[in-house]
C-alpha cells in the first residue's frame, strides 16, 4: 500500500503535546550573557550622543556596545534591485528612522541586570519630522535618505497603453491593504557562542533559512563560511517573518566574538511587534473593464507600497503583484504600476503569501465591483472569465507560466457544498425581516505561484546498518510537518517502515546546503529531492543485491510492502536493507548506503482555489460574525491530506483575521499603538467558524510527485472572500466598498451612513 496520499498522524506531535518543543530560549548555557537592546523612542531623529558610561558601570554588566564598538558600517540593501543609496547599520549610529530601531546592546550576567542597565544608556536626539504617509513620501519633499535624493526604493513603470478605450463598462476602485504584524507565537531569539580555541561561531537561530542565516552572519562578523555553524531547533511559527537574520542577530553574534563568551537574546512581545517584519501595507488604484455580458478584457492596478524605514524584501513584492495580476482569469490587457517608498515605520517583509495575497485582494474586489456594476452574480462573472483547463499550460500577459488548473470545477464544488441557491434565498428573506442579522456571501477565486524564485533544494537518504534510514533536508520545518511527509515519501520509495525513518534538518554542519522554507516550496522541491535521493539509494541497493544473489542487475526487484530485494520470479531468496548495507560496508567500509541530490525544478507551480465566505452582520452594532467558510484548495497530488487540512485551516484563520481585525497602527508621531496582543487584533479559535474544506487534486508535471505548494493558499483566498461577503451584506443599501479590517465600528459607520 502506498504511503502517498495517506492520512498519517504527524510524528512531530507527540513530543510537542507531552514534553514540549525545544526552542532557542530553552538551550542557553549557564554562562551565557544576556543581551538587551537600547531602542529608539523617536520615529525620526539625528543621534547627537549615545553615552554608555553609566550603563557599563552598572552591577552585573560586562559590556555595552554601539555600532562603532562592534565595527558596524552602514551597508546597502542585499537585493540589488533596491535603491542602493538607502544604507543601514545593524545598530543605528547617526540617525534613527523608526521607533524600536536598535541603537546599542547591553550584555550582562542576568536579563534583569541588562534591562536595568539599558535604562541608563543616555541617548540625545535631534528630532526630525516623521514621514508616515506613503503618499507624502512619494512627493520627495522630505527625504529619509538625503543622499539618495528620493524616497523611492523600487518601482515598476506603466506600459503607457490605453487599455480601456474599447470597454463598455469601466469600474474604478481605490482601496487599502493595511499594515500587519507577522506576530509568531514564539518571538525572535538567538544564541551565539564563539570559541576562541577553535575560532568557530555556533549560532542557534530562530529562522526559516539556516544556510541563509549562516551566510548573513559570515558577512556581519567577518568570519569565513567554515567558521560559522548555524543550528535551528524548534521554531514556533515563521510565516515569512523569520526568513533571515535581523540586526539583533548580527549584534549578538559579533558581541560573542568580541567577548569570547556565549550571548543569548530573546525579545519581548512588544519588541517583536515593533521590530519583526511588518507586512502588506499598500494601497491600490484599480480599474477593471469589459462588456455588459460579463467578459473582462482589461485590468490596471497601481500600487503604492510602503517599504518601512529600510527597503528589504517587502519593497519588491509588487513584482509578484504584477506577475499574478490576472489571477485565474483570461484577461488579455493588463498593466501594473508600482512604487515602493520608505517611511518612518518598521520595515516591510514577507508574510504568508508575500505578494500573492496582495495581488488577489485587489483583483477579487475589482471583479466583485465589476459584477455589481453590470448586475450579474459574482460567481457567474468568475465562471465566464476563468482560464479553461484545456488552455494549460498557460502564459499570462504578465509572464506567469502556469502549469495546470481547473477553476470551474473548484467553483462548482464549493457552490454545491454551500447550497449557494439556498444561501441567496435566505439572504433575500432576511432583507424583509428587520429582526434578523444581515447575511453576506463573498467569493474569492485565486491562483498563487509556489516557489516563485525557482529555488532548488538538497535532500539525502542514508540507510543505516540496522535497516532504518536517515533523511536530511535543506528545507526547514517550523510547523509544516516535514518530518512526517518526507518520511512518507522515503518509505513509499524504499519500503523501509515509516516509523524507522528519521528526518533531520536545520544544522549547517550536518546538512551540506539548503534553501530553507518559504514561498510554499518545501514539498515540491525539498520533498522531491528526498524522493530522488531515495530512488538513487534503491538503485544502489539493486546493484549490491545483484552482486550478492549473482543475478543480472535488470532482474532485481524491490518488494515495497516487504522492504526486501529479490530476483524476479524467485522471491524465496530475498535480502533485507540491513543485509544490503552489511554487504556494502564489507565492500568499501562505508557506514551505510547513502545518496544525495539537489532537485532543481524546471519552473514554479501554481496552486489554486475557490473560497466562499458567509457572514452575519448585526444591524445595530455592525458586528461581523463569519458563520461558514467553504474552500476548495488544490495543491496537486497530496502526500498527506491531514497535513494539508492543517495548512489550509491555519491559512484561512490568518486570512479571516486580516479581513476582520488585524491592523498595525502608528500615531501621528510614529509611535506604535498596537504593540501587544491587548491592542492588536490577534485572532483565536473563538472568533472563527469551523472550516469546510473540499479536496481536489490537479497534478503538476513540473516534479515527479505532481505536488504543488499549500502553506500560503488559505490566506490568499480567505481575505477577499470575507471582505466581499461584508460588502455583499450591505450592497442593498448602496454600499460598494468597505476597507479592511471590517471592524464593527467601520461597518457600523457604513450602515448608518447608508
Amino acid at each position: 500500500m502506498s504511503m502517498i496520499g495517506t492520512r498519517v498522524n504527524r510524528k512531530e506531535d507527540p513530543a510537542f503535546l507531552t514534553i514540549g518543543g525545544k526552542y532557542v530560549d530553552d538551550l542557553a548555557p549557564a554562562d551565557a550573557l544576556h543581551a538587551v537592546f537600547v531602542r529608539s523612542t523617536l520615529a525620526h531623529a539625528d543621534l547627537t550622543e549615545v553615552d554608555t558610561t553609566d550603563a557599563a558601570a552598572a552591577p552585573g554588566v560586562v559590556a555595552v556596545f554601539t555600532a562603532a564598538d562592534l565595527g558596524f558600517e552602514a551597508k546597502p540593501p542585499d537585493m540589488p534591485m533596491l535603491n542602493q543609496q538607502m544604507l543601514r547599520s545593524p545598530l543605528a549610529s547617526e540617525r534613527v528612522r523608526y521607533v524600536g530601531e536598535p541603537i546599542a546592546v547591553v550584555l550582562a550576567e542576568s536579563r534583569e541586570a541588562a534591562f536595568d542597565a539599558a535604562e541608563l544608556v543616555y541617548v540625545d536626539y535631534e528630532p526630525l519630522d516623521p514621514l508616515l504617509d506613503p503618499h507624502e513620501a512619494a512627493k520627495d519633499e522630505t527625504l529619509l535618505f538625503p543622499d539618495a535624493g528620493t524616497n523611492t526604493a523600487f518601482a515598476l513603470p506603466s506600459s503607457g497603453e490605453d487599455l480601456f478605450a474599447h470597454c463598455e463598462v469601466v469600474v474604478d476602485l481605490e482601496m487599502v491593504n493595511p499594515r500587519l504584524s507577522v506576530a509568531p507565537l514564539e518571538p525572535r531569539a538567538g544564541l551565539a557562542s564563539y570559541s576562541t580555541e577553535t575560532g568557530r561561531l555556533t549560532y542557534w537561530a530562530c529562522t526559516q533559512f539556516p544556510h541563509r542565516s549562516r551566510d548573513g552572519l559570515v558577512g556581519a562578523t567577518g568570519l569565513e563560511v567554515d567558521q560559522v555553524h548555524v543550528i535551528t531547533p524548534d521554531v514556533g511559527g515563521g510565516f515569512g517573518g523569520k526568513n533571515a537574520n535581523y540586526p539583533e542577530d548580527f549584534a549578538i553574534a559579533k558581541a560573542s566574538v568580541h567577548l569570547g563568551r556565549p550571548v543569548r537574546w530573546t525579545e519581548t512581545r512588544t519588541e517583536s511587534m515593533v521590530g519583526i517584519a511588518h507586512a502588506r501595507a499598500l494601497s491600490y488604484t484599480v480599474r477593471i473593464g469589459g462588456s455588459r455580458s460579463g467578459d473582462i478584457s482589461s485590468y490596471k492596478c497601481e500600487v503604492l507600497q510602503e517599504s518601512g524605514a529600510y527597503p528589504a524584501i517587502g519593497s519588491v513584492l509588487p513584482m509578484f503583484v504584477k506577475i499574478m495580476a490576472t489571477g485565474v482569469y483570461d484577461i488579455p490587457n493588463v498593466d501594473v504600476v508600482a512604487t515602493s517608498v520608505v517611511t518612518n515605520t518598521a520595515p516591510i517583509g514577507a508574510y504568508r503569501g508575500a505578494g500573492r495575497p496582495e495581488a488577489t485582494l485587489a483583483l477579487e474586489r475589482a471583479v466583485d465591483a465589476f459584477a455589481a456594476e453590470i448586475r450579474m452574480d459574482p460567481a457567474e462573472v468568475r465562471r465566464r472569465n476563468f482560464i479553461p483547463p484545456e488552455s494549460f499550460p498557460f502564459k499570462t500577459p504578465t509572464g506567469a507560466d502556469m502549469d495546470s488548473g481547473d477553476y470551474a470545477s473548484a467553483l462548482d464544488a464549493v457552490m454545491e457544498a454551500a447550497d449557494y441557491a439556498g444561501l441567496r434565498a435566505e439572504q433575500a428573506r432576511r432583507l424583509g425581516d428587520p429582526s434578523a442579522p444581515l447575511l453576506g456571501i463573498g467569493w474569492s477565486a485565486y491562483v498563487e505561484i509556489a516557489n516563485p524564485m525557482g529555488a532548488s533544494e538538497f535532500g539525502s537518504v542514508e540507510v543505516r546498518p540496522d535497516g532504518s534510514a536517515l533523511v536530511l533536508t535543506g528545507s526547514s520545518n517550523h510547523g509544516q510537518g516535514h518530518h512526517t511527509a518526507f518520511a512518507q515519501i522515503a518509505a513509499d520509495v524504499t519500503g523501509i517502515p515509516f516509523d524507522k525513518i528519521e528526518v533531520r534538518h536545520g544544522d549547517t554542519d550536518e546538512v551540506k546546503r539548503g534553501g530553507g522554507t518559504g514561498g510554499s516550496r518545501s514539498l515540491q522541491v525539498g520533498g522531491v529531492a528526498v524522493n530522488e535521493a531515495a530512488v538513487a539509494v534503491v538503485e544502489m541497493a539493486k546493484d549490491a543485491a545483484a552482486d550478492i544473489l549473482e543475478a543480472a542487475r535488470a532482474d532485481i526487484v524491490l518488494d515495497i510492502d516487504a522492504g526486501t530485494f529479490a530476483v524476479t520470479g524467485t522471491p524465496a531468496r530475498s535480502l533485507s536493507w540491513a543485509e544490503i548495507v552489511a554487504h556494502t560496508q564489507a565492500e568499501d567500509e562505508t557506514s551505510g548506503l547513502m545518496a544525495e541530490t539537489d532537485f532543481q525544478p524546471p519552473a514554479a507551480t501554481f496552486p489554486f482555489g475557490v473560497h466562499l465566505s458567509v457572514v452575519e452582520i448585526d444591524r445595530e452594532t455592525g458586528q461581523v460574525t463569519p458563520t461558514r467558510h467553504i474552500c476548495c484548495d488544490d495543491a496537486g497530488n497530496l502526500v498527506n491530506p491531514t497535513i494539508v487540512d492543517g495548512q489550509v485551516h491555519g491559512g484561512v484563520a490568518s486570512g479571516i483575521a486580516q479581513a476582520l481585525m488585524e491592523e498595525f497602527i502608528y500615531d501621528e508621531d510614529g509611535n506604535p499603538q498596537t504593540a501587544n496582543f491587548m491592542d492588536y487584533g490577534f485572532v483565536s479559535a473563538a472568533e472563527l467558524p469551523s472550516f469546510e474544506r473540499l479536496e481536489m487534486e490537479t497534478p503538476t508535471d513540473r516534479n515527479p510527485l505532481g505536488v504543488k505548494g499549500i502553506g500560503e493558499a488559505g490566506t490568499i483566498g480567505a481575505t477577499p472572500a470575507v471582505q466581499n461577503a461584508v460588502v455583499d451584506a450591505l450592497s442593498h443599501l448602496g454600499v460598494r466598498h468597505i476597507e479592511i479590517p471590517c471592524t464593527s465600528a467601520r461597518v457600523w459607520r457604513h450602515l448608518k451612513g447608508a
